[in-house]
């Protein structure tokens, strides 16, 4: 790897410029016949039209216009080889051997009675329907004051669902929401409802299932002459419940975390997601769970995820997830490939193979265990593709929901969002590290800066465990958690 450029795989017909390149700089023989810039491609054969584009050692594209060795290769000259609902044999693979960094290490968590184990002890306020949002951020306000260090924080999200929604929109609003309500991370929950939603309080609890009376209260607003001091007095008595809880030492096997890129750059798939992926690696292999979603974002890619799934079952569900997420592009009169996004271009993503060749190296190489549907939650261990969206808000709530305790989220362009639990924030690049100090935890561009992704993946695994063991994630310190819920149907 040279300082400014890089060739990811030998059977490449183009490099990376890691910095912005000049013209007339020579690499491999070729003369870059602009100036590049960073995280963008150059070309390093003559190229006719219909020509593939190997980036990874895979087609990202096809070239749709003579192009010369060193010249820039991007939306302009290149467009994307993807299609409709496609038919997949599977050639598994064998499975990678893990030897992992993190066998024997530990972290402080908080053991629940369902034998999982969240990273935080926090009082949660989950709303059936949008309509008690601003009611919910005042009595997070008011308990606050309150809490004086009985519990990790007291917290609501506010959503617009819950109400005029239809079939599986409103099963999937409720589903979230119940998820939710059984993380982990919350060591108890306030339920607050309106009363005549349709996500109503009695039909909510009918999709919770079993709960714990002592850490899991409900009201409805319209059936108490003051709904902030009846609030007030159930946070009061949840808050005597939780201050009881307290860490203990775990093994990282526990530790459930959520795969998410936002934002990508060309380095994205250099630094950070591969990155991300050893991080990964290293916790299927001491035992624990990783969750890999964005749909949209495998395709292009799915092969290599599909042959790596455990078995002929697990096979079939990721055909099913990847070609009825195609479906659903279809069904709504919308091409598979509308992406990347304009960010993404400017940073240097091309075609949505491009995108997304780089967003699955998250998953690392450990064999695919297990798929779950939107709304799932996670049962078993290892790695796990979860059906959802690229969309950064509803991805992280989805693995939120599927029961991640904490989210590794690699972007190269930068995002102040964070999830309800805690968001790992990994910069692609050290100028983004060094410019969003408020909203970056760690920096991964020093993998192209001297240092081995080996060698940072341990600094990585530190800052992890420190977060799961109480550290705040930025996302924590500047108060961004959020959610949204996938919506396919109509609103009356």
């Amino acid at each position: 790897m040279a300082e400014i450029w890089i060739q990811i795989s030998e059977l490449d017909n183009v490099v990376v410029a890691l910095k912005s390149i000049p013209s007339g700089t020579d690499i491999l023989g070729v003369k870059a016949l602009t100036e590049i810039p960073a995280g963008h491609k150059i070309s390093l054969k003559d190229l006719s039209p219909g020509d593939e584009i190997l980036k990874y050692g895979y087609p990202i594209g096809k070239a749709v216009e003579e192009v010369k060795k060193g010249e820039h290769l991007h939306t302009h000259n290149v467009k994307t080889l993807l299609s409709g609902s496609l038919s997949y044999d599977y050639k598994p693979v064998v499975p990678a051997l893990i030897d992992s960094p993190l066998r024997g290490r530990t972290f402080l968590g908080y053991p629940r009675a369902d034998g999982r184990t969240g990273t935080r002890n926090e009082l949660w306020i989950i709303n059936t329907v949008g309509c008690v949002n601003k009611t919910a951020e005042i009595l997070c306000c008011l308990a606050e004051k309150e809490n004086q260090g009985r519990c990790g924080g007291i917290f609501s999200f506010a959503h617009p669902f819950g109400c005029s929604q239809l079939g599986d929109d409103h099963q999937t609003t409720r589903t979230i929401l119940a998820d939710l309500v059984n993380h982990p991370n919350a060591g108890a929950v306030l339920v607050l409802g309106l009363g005549c939603e349709n996500n109503n309080i009695p039909s909510f609890k009918e999709a919770l299932g079993d709960y714990d009376d002592k850490r899991v209260k409900f009201l409805s607003t319209q059936d108490v002459e003051d709904e902030v001091e009846t609030g007030l007095d159930l946070i009061r008595g949840l808050l005597d419940v939780v201050k009881e809880d307290k860490r203990v030492e775990t093994p990282v096997s526990e530790l459930v975390v959520g795969l998410k890129c936002g934002g990508s750059d060309g380095l994205s798939g250099i630094t950070a997601n591969p990155l991300v992926g050893r991080f990964s690696d290293s916790i299927v292999g001491a035992g624990g769970t990783s969750i890999l979603t964005e749909v949209p974002e495998m395709f292009g890619a799915e092969t290599i995820l599909m042959n790596r799934c455990l078995n002929r079952e697990v096979f079939d569900k990721t055909v099913s997830l990847v070609n009825d997420f195609k479906d659903y592009f279809t069904k709504h009169d919308q091409v598979v490939y509308e992406n990347p996004s304009p960010g993404n271009k400017d940073g240097g993503i091309t075609t949505l193979e491009d995108k997304s060749l780089g967003c699955i190296q998250k998953g690392g190489r450990a064999t695919i265990s297990e798929v779950i549907p939107y709304g799932g939650r996670v049962e078993g261990k290892g790695l796990i593709l979860l059906n959802g969206p690229g969309n950064d808000i509803v991805s992280t709530t989805a693995m939120t929901a599927a029961g991640a305790t904490v989210l590794l989220f690699t972007t190269g362009r930068g995002t102040p969002l964070g999830a309800p639990v805690p968001t790992v924030k990994i910069a692609t690049n050290s100028d983004l590290a060094r410019r969003k100090k408020s909203w970056i935890d760690f920096n991964a561009g020093t993998a192209v800066e001297g240092k081995t992704l080996d060698e940072v993946n341990l600094d990585l695994t530190d800052k992890v465990l420190a977060i799961a063991s109480g550290e705040e994630a930025m996302n924590e310190r500047k108060g961004y958690r959020e959610i949204s819920i996938f919506k396919d149907g109509v609103i009356l």
